[in-house]
């Protein structure tokens, strides 16, 4: 667990609010993210690490030990960061090829993730509990079902082909989040 000081470093940082404040080569966020990755630690007995295979534990501290984001891993693989964030919560399936690339990029060693999570992997896709409990992902499951429902009719909006987007809009009033689902709709059938 981090610091005291680190988080509040951190803390102090993200409350200057613009993405101008926020960029990653602001010294103060720079040397909050290296005080607080020098001893990251994921619980792997909390939901949902404790449902997937220990090595999307050390992903993620590997991940904040590096001070890396989801975009970076991107970057250095060639894929969008909702894809690798998927991938480190065990909802998308990598190649070895990706594999090696996010090692790579963490300075882990290729074949302890491959060897978890490679070729023979089966990802087990899907939320836990239906309605979720999170907050951010409760709003957003009451809220889209009942406007794709209203608008399309009976269905659900299909995640294959589905490109997914997050942006950060600065606001006086507060940073804003701009979420983009562009998925195709597909109709319940009636047999």
């Amino acid at each position: 667990m981090a610091s005291v000081s680190a988080r509040r470093a951190l803390a102090r940082v993200a409350y200057k609010g613009t993405s101008a404040h926020l960029s990653r080569t602001t010294p103060a966020l720079t040397l909050a993210r290296r005080a607080m990755s020098s001893s990251a630690t994921v619980a792997p007995t909390v939901a949902p690490m404790n449902q997937l295979p220990p090595i999307f534990a050390q992903l993620l501290e590997a991940k904040a030990r590096k001070g890396a984001t989801f975009a970076d891993i991107g970057k250095a693989i060639g894929k969008d960061e909702v894809w690798v964030a998927a991938l480190f919560y065990g909802q998308a399936k990598g190649s070895d090829e990706e594999l090696s690339g996010i090692a790579k990029a963490l300075d882990i060693p290729a074949q302890a993730v491959t060897n978890e999570i490679g070729s023979h992997w089966v990802p087990q896709r899907g939320l836990g509990s239906v309605p979720p409990s999170d907050p951010v992902v409760y709003r957003l499951y009451e809220g889209i079902m009942a406007l794709i429902h209203e608008k399309f009719g009976d269905g659900i909006m299909s995640m294959i082909d589905c490109r997914v987007h997050v942006e950060k809009k600065p606001d006086p009033k507060g940073d804003r989040v701009i979420l983009t689902f562009d998925g195709k709709f597909l109709p319940y059938i009636k047999w």
